[in-house]
């Protein structure tokens, strides 16, 4: 239907009836004809004109897979977005919805959302004659225009395309060969709209062959009844890329049939990443306590993503998902909550201790190959935190000086911070270590006086250093050097004994 945003809001409120629908001064009846697709197409181009982002809460893809669906979509083609777990396929599909025009005329109580003006079902057909300009109309939202379905081995025909309904055939009094007695699938249901499969290649092959016709000549068959039916639908798919080849699940004429290959990916930049993580995780608690994530402990638990998509330990077939350093994110915040609580503070900062904690978020999100199940997931998860630890440190500190604070250890300095310590605790034995506390600017840090961001900083500092093997960490001591610099004299005042073999 062609109708202005302003009439089309206010519709609902006045016609309900065929003849009011064609009586609506800027009705063009021109517009009746108008497919699901060119609707996509002229809201789209709008959308573009006027700048409006497309697809809200999506992030990384504005130089990437947005224009390849702005394309297809301007082709009014079918098309599939090929990805790994946790790429946003889900999120940019339901997206779509809001290039829909806000809500469209359909014929009161069809099952497929007739259009009153080009009716395709007999039973709106017959209402339609019957009734005239007094047949019943309603306005569908286009939230009520998305159909969603995952694919699974055990979905039939009758789910998605339809099956003969014995009962409404006995109690009309109908023959089973009636198009009236037919019970429609999704597909039908979603006429006039959008419908979605998740997982395309999981579909059993027979039911991607339901789909050839539906693409190609949009009409369906039910129980062998050669049934004309029309179908005014944008078809699209997600799918792993590793199934959607001809080796794998897909029928080689359904892909032929979908018009756009489009691929998805993981967050180019840890800037893009930390956007999305920001986005979805939930920190905002309700609990109380102000909890404060800084910066840099953010940009650790985006690290551990990216570099666990690039640990050969780490079965990159199957992808390290972004719910990953979500999940992390927010199991890092409850680590800090717990700790306010069993402490009694009203207010702490989060610490990297914080992030080993949520060890559970990791190891759960990643799947291992054969040298990672021989470590253990947990030896591996710890793995990633210290070496994305040690790549936020270098890029905080690339030119300082820390050999004071390592000078502390090797004269036989150590500690050990116990976890249930408070802040004030823990950066009273942090400000012992000579030269540590200078350097806490460098991560954002303005006043050293905040007891609670000085003292994370100073746990991030060290952590780095262990990460770098300057100085040891274990659980039993904590932080200490690896060989005391008293140690180290000794072995070389040692008469007799040859000198240490030096390596670069």
């Amino acid at each position: 239907m062609t109708m202005s945003s302003s009439t089309q809001s206010s519709a609902h409120s006045r016609q309900r009836t065929l003849g009011e629908l064609k009586r609506i001064p800027d009705f063009d009846p021109r517009g009746a004809s108008r497919s699901v697709k060119d609707e996509l197409r002229r809201n789209l181009l709008r959308a573009i004109e006027k700048g409006e982002t497309l697809f809200p809460g999506v992030h990384g893809y504005d130089d990437t897979v947005v224009p390849q669906i702005v394309n297809a979509l301007l082709s009014r083609h079918n098309f599939i977005l090929l990805g790994l777990r946790g790429q946003a396929k889900s999120r940019i599909l339901r997206g779509l919805v809001n290039l829909l025009d806000p809500e469209m005329p359909v014929v009161a109580g069809c099952e497929i959302n007739d259009d009153p003006l080009k009716p395709i079902c007999r039973a709106c057909r017959e209402k339609i004659v019957a009734d005239g300009d007094n047949t019943p109309i309603s306005w569908m939202p286009r939230d009520n225009r998305f159909v969603e379905k995952l694919a699974t081995p055990d979905v039939t025909m009758a789910d998605i395309i339809g099956d003969v309904d014995p009962i409404r055939a006995a109690r009309g009094g109908r023959d089973l060969s009636d198009e009236l007695t037919i019970h429609y699938g999704l597909l039908p249901r979603a006429n006039r709209g959008i419908f979605a499969i998740n997982e395309l290649p999981d579909l059993a092959g027979k039911i991607q062959v339901g789909l050839f016709n539906i693409m190609q000549e949009g009409d369906i068959q039910i129980k062998g009844y050669p049934l004309r039916l029309p179908l005014d639908i944008l078809l699209v798919f997600t799918a792993n890329p590793e199934d959607y080849t001809a080796r794998g699940k897909i029928i080689t004429p359904l892909k032929d049939r979908i018009g756009a290959e489009i691929r998805t990916h993981y967050p180019g930049s840890l800037e893009e990443g930390m956007a999305i993580t920001a986005q979805e995780a939930w920190v905002c608690r309700d609990s109380g306590k102000k909890i404060e994530v800084p910066q840099y402990l953010r940009q650790v638990v985006e690290e551990v993503a990216f570099q666990a998509r690039e640990d050969k330990r780490v079965d990159r077939r199957s992808g390290v998902s972004q719910r990953l350093p979500i999940t992390t994110l927010e199991s890092l915040v409850s680590s800090a909550e717990q700790r306010a609580a069993r402490t009694g503070e009203k207010s702490v900062v989060a610490r990297v201790a914080d992030v080993y904690a949520a060890l559970p978020a990791i190891t759960g999100k990643m799947e291992l190959e054969y040298e990672g199940e021989l470590k253990g997931a947990d030896t591996v998860a710890r793995e990633l935190i210290r070496t994305a630890v040690g790549r936020v440190f270098s890029k905080h500190f690339t030119d300082v000086n820390f050999q004071p604070v390592i000078q502390w250890f090797e004269l036989g300095g150590e500690l050990k911070l116990p976890d249930l310590a408070t802040t004030n605790e823990r950066h009273q034995q942090l400000a012992k270590i000579q030269g540590l506390m200078e350097h806490v600017g460098r991560l954002g840090i303005p006043d050293r006086k905040d007891a609670g961001a000085a003292a994370a900083a100073a746990e991030m500092i060290l952590e780095g250093l262990w990460a770098h093997r300057r100085i040891g960490r274990s659980e039993e001591r904590g932080y200490y050097a690896e060989k005391p610099k008293q140690a180290d004299q000794r072995e070389r005042e040692t008469p007799g004994r040859p000198p240490r073999r030096q390596f670069n």
